[in-house]
């Protein structure tokens, strides 16, 4: 059980020993485990440096200019006094303003007055070459008629909501899934039905057994909501094997899928790619995938797209919201297409890997340098999150409680879902290194009682 108890601000109650491993961060690489040091050796001992770093008074967020990060402005503003890990969202200083104003600016000069007015319903044919391009490939092949703009994943899937439910239909979901995800499907008179998950994604004989068991209660099924890249909340990569399991349970039912794979380009560690998609696996049949710029450029931006059968999508596109307004985001999406064009946007999302990586590390480096007991973690291999549980049947409101107390706002499991353990979601976007490692030792010493 976590003994919920307040990390002072000098950390004089700190226990256990250091011991003899090795700590490595992004920002710095020091050693534990020597003893009668140096006033130089002792700067250089990892936890003397996290607890500058926790103690630091520099913890309300990434808000210091204020013109440029304005409440009032932007959807969320985190608390004062804290280290906030609770947003799914970039750090304001990893947004490209200065690339965007350039883009912006060439798209204007290339395109003139057709930028500024009604677009093609289903998007302009720029981007939806390149995003169909990039999706392509010789097993897989996509063309533009697979791809409608969207104003990001969430106007995504409340579109497919309409399309292929209708109220009172039940939903599939992961048993973590995403919250707000959820939240668009009960707005559209859904009703989310969890499916138990594993290490590997959403488990395919409880797929099965979920949807034969909801028929057999005569209620309808409109399609299964899976997250199986880099998933939020619990980070986890769905392996190729359980891919075509999921898909060959889709097949054998008629079951649809719609695919949320907002962080696809994201991989994080060396050597770790994402398999296909689920979407590209069953050749776009009866499989929706809906991707975003969300994460890679800018949220602000409110561009996605969704790639699907030709028949679907070309249906979409007919939606009175598209034949009255037009294409969504037209001049954001002829800017981002000038990005994809000349090799911008790839350059930046390499440059964006590197500092997630930094900061995934920095706050997994930090909890695994913790004392010993009380929770448990898997390192991401990409995405935004860290999901991290407790252990010793310690209840989700203690765990929380004790990371309030620490100075460190997450987000509870049951957020997402999650009822039969405790367990947070850590978000490693939103803060620098430095902040992250002070945040993890908070953390792993306020939950290890």
């Amino acid at each position: 059980m976590i003994a919920v108890r307040r990390v002072s601000r000098d950390f004089c109650r700190v226990g256990g020993p250091v011991g003899t491993n090795w700590f490595r961060s992004p920002y710095r690489a020091v050693s534990v485990g020597q003893t009668g040091r140096s006033a130089d050796d002792a700067a250089e001992d990892p936890v003397t440096r996290l607890r500058e770093l926790a103690n630091s008074q520099q913890v309300s967020g990434p808000l210091s200019h204020r013109r440029q990060w304005v409440p009032g402005v932007v959807q969320v503003v985190s608390p004062g006094g804290v280290i906030d890990l609770a947003p799914g969202y970039l750090d304001p200083g990893l947004l490209p303003v200065d690339l965007l104003r350039e883009a912006y600016a060439d798209a204007l000069a290339e395109y003139g007055s057709a930028a500024l007015t009604y677009g093609e319903n289903q998007g302009v044919l720029p981007l939806r070459e390149q995003l169909a391009r990039r999706a392509a490939t010789d097993a897989h092949p996509c063309g533009p008629e697979h791809v409608l703009i969207t104003s990001g994943t969430s106007v995504g899937l409340h579109l497919l909501a309409g399309t292929l439910g209708s109220p009172g239909d039940v939903v599939l979901t992961e048993s973590a899934s995403y919250d707000f995800g959820r939240r668009i499907l009960t707005d559209r008179g859904l009703l989310p039905r969890p499916v138990p998950m594993d290490r590997h994604g959403v488990d395919p004989q409880a797929l099965e057994e979920a949807l034969l068991a909801e028929r057999a209660a005569g209620r309808r099924v409109a399609f299964a909501y899976l997250i199986p890249t880099f998933q939020n909340p619990t980070g986890t990569l769905m392996p190729l094997d359980r891919r075509r399991e999921v898909l060959a349970v889709a097949a054998r039912h008629g079951l649809p899928i719609v695919e949320d794979d907002a962080y696809g380009e994201l991989p994080l560690t060396d050597g770790v790619e994402a398999p296909p998609s689920l979407a590209a696996l069953a050749d776009y049949r009866d499989v929706v995938r809906l991707c975003s710029f969300s994460k890679t450029l800018a949220p602000g931006l409110r561009l996605g797209w969704l790639l699907g059968d030709p028949a679907l999508v070309g249906g979409i596109a007919h939606n009175g919201l598209l034949t009255s307004g037009g294409g969504l985001n037209h001049v954001s999406s002829l800017m981002v297409s000038v990005l994809l064009a000349d090799g911008r946007f790839d350059r930046h999302v390499s440059w964006l890997r590197g500092q997630l990586r930094d900061r995934r590390d920095a706050l997994a480096d930090a909890l695994a340098a913790g004392p010993d007991g009380g929770f448990e973690f898997h390192r991401p291999d990409g995405g935004f999150f860290l999901w991290l549980r407790a252990t010793g049947g310690t209840a989700e409101a203690a765990v929380v409680e004790a990371a309030t107390l620490a100075g460190v706002q997450v987000a509870g499991g049951s957020r997402f879902g999650v009822s039969e353990t405790a367990a947070i979601r850590l978000s490693y976007s939103f803060n620098s290194p430095d902040r992250l490692a002070g945040a993890g030792y908070r953390l792993a010493h306020a939950l290890t009682g």
